[in-house]
């Protein structure tokens, strides 16, 4: 499989925030092209350092290498009738095939989430699981990939023309339902899926993400595929160590009326332990998903909130069954 059909590009110009330089311009519209065409990219230039990545990679796999009983302490309600959440939080493998940990704004304290009373809004004891410095970085972390995501986000509000400091009616932190997931997928005995289209043994089944963008860290065990929109052909992400991984999802497909479509990517099955670091860039819980956000000249501030947006989009993946 062709290991060109996923753009690379080096964002470095975008870091700083300033979208007015020429670096920039071109920067942007190349994002535009690989959104449009593929909705899968490769970014470069991103700012946040290897280092960092490897640390909170070591976080996670620690996590999933502790006894079955002290994960299900950050389980949601359904795999852990003790406790009260029931979005955030560690699900086994039985579940899908795969064991997940999501982790919401580590910023939302218990006070805060039960004072706003979403759904969606919970606060995560991780104390429960990690120690000081894990949540420190695991805190960076979630900081560093949610303005890495904003920026991403700012470029294609650039592209229509509009101010990018617009992006703070849609994502404010503490109401952003965003997400920080750790996939652990175990030695897996048998695949989840086999692909009703070309019979591939798959390790997670065949999806579009709900969201703005996906930013995701896989390692080098790869295993990702994206479906070309046009031909269905299944080409591999290739392992870059200095990449982060972009995508499209069906939030961002409803606000550009459709021009960034949501893209199809399924996970081969993989006989040995991997690990992947997705974070899911989705808007705060009460945004008026209105299509005039991104097109017009203004903004009508009406629509469905998007986590009635959310709650129909996650209804088709097991693991959100709760």
């Amino acid at each position: 499989m062709s290991k060109s059909y996923i753009p690379t590009i080096n964002i470095s110009s975008l870091i700083k925030n300033n979208f007015e330089t020429q670096n920039a311009f071109k920067t942007i519209k190349k994002i535009e092209k690989a959104c449009v065409n593929v909705g899968f990219f490769q970014i470069t230039g991103h700012g946040i350092n290897p280092k960092e990545i490897k640390k909170t990679c070591e976080v996670g796999n620690k996590f999933f290498n502790l006894p079955d009983s002290n994960k299900r302490k950050l389980s949601p309600k359904k795999w852990n009738k003790k406790n009260k959440n029931l979005y955030r939080g560690y699900f086994p493998n039985d579940v899908n095939g795969k064991e997940g940990l999501d982790i919401g704004d580590l910023k939302v304290t218990k006070k805060y989430s039960s004072n706003i009373s979403n759904q969606y809004i919970e606060h995560l004891n991780l104390s429960l699981c990690f120690n000081k410095n894990s949540i420190d970085i695991l805190n960076k972390y979630f900081d560093n990939i949610y303005r890495l995501s904003e920026t991403l986000f700012k470029s294609v509000i650039k592209l229509n023309k509009k101010n990018p400091d617009i992006s703070s009616a849609a994502f404010s932190r503490l109401k952003t339902l965003s997400t920080l997931r750790f996939n652990y997928y175990p030695n897996q005995t048998k695949p989840v899926e086999i692909s009703k289209q070309d019979k591939v043994a798959l390790g997670c089944e065949t999806h579009v993400d709900s969201g703005i963008f996906t930013v995701l860290y896989q390692d080098r065990k790869g295993g990702l595929q994206v479906q070309n929109r046009k031909n269905k052909k299944w080409y591999d992400v290739p392992f870059n160590k200095k990449a982060l991984v972009v995508n499209t999802g069906r939030a961002l497909e409803f606000l550009s009326k459709g021009k960034f479509k949501a893209t199809n990517h399924r996970v081969l099955w993989n006989k040995s332990k991997r690990l992947s670091v997705p974070f899911f860039f989705e808007p705060s819980y009460d945004f008026k998903m209105n299509q005039s956000f991104l097109n017009g000249s203004k903004f009508k501030n009406n629509g469905p909130i998007y986590e009635k947006f959310l709650n129909k989009s996650l209804k088709k993946f097991i693991e959100y069954q709760r």
